[in-house]
């Protein structure tokens, strides 16, 4: 067991590794702090070694390509196959008591081949922890121990307040009613900005780009009064059980008639088109919050999504200068992020 003065583990999707790193290395500097990201393609995740200063502040901000970011207390090497317990007991109880136990693993081929072993390990452990008073709802940690293999990992902590999913992963079931997969990127955004529930404050919506109907379909089911635009056709489905208004028109060319709570967009296109888009319909008062995906090119997938964030919170300043804008590369989410703006923030 080796522990970590300053070391942070930032859980991505696989192949986005050195995005991550360099998000990591501008939020840092921006919150004074200095270190250097250490990386392997493919692994699914980022190990921040901090020199100088606090990047605690990204537990709560969070960040775009990182699934999950918190601090690690010490790593563990060959744990015994007959007695990991006991090899990790003695860092268990100097870090607790917990509020809950994550067993973690990157989003990989052979991270999720570790799935049957956590299993197994987790009803091994929760009962000890709880046995010896370790793991109790109203502790302030978490507890993470993240495996690479079944006897080599990380031991983290982060805290119990802030949401965070198992392994950075919110996993969601598609509903049979649902037109399209693309249902469950908008539950999971929707999740991720807002909580559970009906958006507060929200009625209307208008969706861009919306055949078959997948974004429709979920905000509708949520109580919105939708218009989906689009030359394609919606599920026959979504225009009979639900409250959804199907307009044939283009989604960069076509206008409201009047004003709606909330603008969403998918469409397939360049990545400074959609956001000049949505930045026209909150600027001229179309709507009042956007949800969005850019799609990112292949490479500068990092530079290229923080110049047109940047570029948007820019051009909104004028007219909505307390508008809240959040990124995140979700799970459901491929070579895209996916943007909320709310120019209703104070």
């Amino acid at each position: 067991m080796s522990s970590h003065e300053e070391m942070f583990l930032a859980l991505c999707r696989p192949g986005f590794e050195s995005d991550l790193a360099a998000e990591l290395s501008d939020r840092c500097a921006e919150l004074g702090a200095s270190g250097y990201p250490r990386t392997s393609d493919g692994s699914g995740y980022v190990l921040w070694n901090n020199l100088q200063g606090d990047p605690d502040a990204l537990l709560q901000t969070g960040l775009v390509f990182g699934r999950s970011f918190y601090p690690l207390t010490a790593s563990f090497e060959d744990l015994p196959e007959q007695d990991r317990i006991g090899a990790l007991w003695p860092e268990l109880q100097l870090q607790g008591p917990f509020s809950e136990l994550f067993l973690e693993h990157a989003d990989t081929n052979a991270g999720r081949e570790l799935a049957g072993f956590l299993r197994g390990f987790r009803k091994a452990l929760e009962p000890k922890l709880r046995k010896a008073g370790l793991l109790r709802g109203n502790a302030d940690r978490r507890l993470h121990l993240f495996f690479d293999d079944s006897r080599h990992g990380h031991i983290g902590v982060s805290p119990a307040g802030i949401p965070l999913p198992e392994g950075g992963l919110t996993r969601l079931r598609l509903s049979p009613e649902a037109p399209s997969r693309s249902a469950l990127k908008l539950e999971e955004a929707l999740l991720r900005f807002v909580g559970r529930g009906k958006p507060p404050g929200l009625h209307t919506a208008v969706d861009l780009g919306a055949a078959p109907g997948g974004w429709s379909w979920q905000l509708a089911r949520l109580g919105l009064k939708v218009t989906g635009v689009d030359h394609g056709k919606l599920a026959p489905a979504l225009l009979d059980e639900y409250p959804v208004r199907h307009v044939s028109g283009d989604a960069f060319t076509w206008r409201p008639e009047r004003p709606v709570d909330l603008v969403v967009c998918d469409v397939v296109d360049k990545p400074a088109r959609t956001a000049a888009l949505m930045q026209k319909w909150l600027e001229q008062g179309w709507a009042r919050v956007a949800l969005f995906n850019l799609k990112l090119p292949m490479a500068r997938r990092y530079r290229e999504s923080q110049t047109l964030l940047e570029r948007l919170a820019g051009g909104l300043e004028r007219q909505h200068p307390g508008a809240l804008i959040q990124a995140a590369h979700l799970y459901h989410d491929r070579e895209e992020i996916t943007v909320w703006v709310d120019t209703r923030a104070p």
